[in-house]
């Protein structure tokens, strides 16, 4: 799951601002692709007299605290290329409307994460594929861990290919 905590100034975001940036999270994600219920936005509103950037108080400043266990990136090159990703994405709703921010990306481990007490597929797995498709918790079998484009998979739907 990508837990997204949006730290943001109170009034910052209207109902309809709030949706049309947890499409633009979510869309980050489903284009992996991945199921879009692994991705949860929190909005977290702050007053200036409980947010602090430097020791003052703040109505100009948007934190974005992500935990991202679905995936990890596994390069230098490929977290610089999500940042920019990620930026692009938040943009209409951050530095286009003049607010300062932060992004602050975490990887915990997949191994101490489920969802509905099931630990989710592997990422690329015939049961990830299932759960994009159906965008819900199924049961899966260990052969439905295997990758979607191996040849194992593809022999196991009947695929005569080796």
């Amino acid at each position: 799951m990508p837990l997204w905590q949006v730290f943001h100034p109170k009034g910052a975001y209207t109902a309809e601002d709030k949706q049309g940036l947890a499409e633009r999270i979510t869309g980050l994600f489903t284009s992996a692709p991945m199921p879009a219920f692994y991705v949860v936005v929190v909005f977290i509103e702050m007053s200036p007299d409980n947010y602090y950037v430097g020791a003052k108080p703040t109505e100009n400043f948007v934190r974005f605290k992500v935990d991202q266990m679905a995936n990890t990136l596994p390069s230098q090159l490929a977290r610089e290329w999500w940042m920019r990703h990620v930026q692009h994405a938040v943009a209409p709703y951050v530095s286009d409307r003049g607010y300062d921010s932060e992004v602050q990306i975490d990887e915990p481990g997949r191994d101490l994460w489920n969802i509905n007490g099931v630990a989710p597929p592997p990422f690329g797995s015939i049961a990830e594929e299932k759960w994009i498709k159906e965008n819900k918790v199924l049961p899966y079998t260990e052969d439905d861990k295997l990758p979607l484009n191996s040849s194992y998979a593809r022999r196991m739907a009947g695929d005569k290919t080796p």
